[in-house]
């Protein structure tokens, strides 16, 4: 079970890891069209409303992506005042617990984004600008996207925790069923 378990979570691991080093691709892409932009705007005088929106839904879709492969990576910010001090099971403890409503908050995110996407699509939403991007239900669409990905980040974090507050519990167990003098 717990082999099965540890295979399915990395599985999910790799795919939200491939997701973010795809993602992080655009940023190059976003550095590059922003220099473009400027270069146009205050070189040549000439701007597109399509290629700045084009800035902040590339932005967008970074964030939205990049939050589940922060923590893929563990570059995910803690407040350890406390956390640094803990022990190794009571660490994994406060991991499975931000792991669940990490899951939790995820979801409900992720649902509530649904019906948002849905109504976009449905008046096949673009820019309100003239000359702005068409398909804006696509960038929105990211916001589901980006929510189900951490949620199954907080799976893989929360199963991993599980299991390190599994084994200090067993290893806490035979230590001290074990003498003073190693008898």
């Amino acid at each position: 079970m717990r082999t099965t378990l540890m295979s399915a979570v990395g599985r999910i691991d790799s795919f939200v890891g491939l997701a973010g080093r795809v993602t992080a691709w655009l940023v190059l892409g976003l550095v590059l069209l922003v220099a473009f932009n400027v270069l146009l705007r205050y070189g040549f005088a000439v701007g597109t409303v399509a290629s700045q929106e084009l800035e902040w839904h590339i932005m967008a879709v970074t964030a939205l992506i990049g939050m589940s492969y922060g923590i893929n990576r563990g570059d995910e910010v803690r407040v350890d005042i406390l956390y640094a001090d803990y022990g190794p099971r009571m660490k994994a403890a406060v991991d499975v617990l931000a792991g669940v409503l990490t899951f939790f908050i995820a979801l409900v995110f992720a649902y509530l984004s649904l019906a948002y996407v849905a109504q976009s699509y449905s008046f096949q939403e673009g820019s309100p600008d003239p000359g702005g991007l068409p398909y804006r239900y696509i960038l929105k669409a990211f916001l589901t996207v980006g929510f189900v990905l951490l949620a199954l980040q907080a799976i893989v974090q929360t199963a991993r925790a599980l299991v390190a507050f599994l084994d200090a519990g067993k290893s806490g167990a035979q230590q001290a069923s074990v003498s003073p003098n190693g008898k």
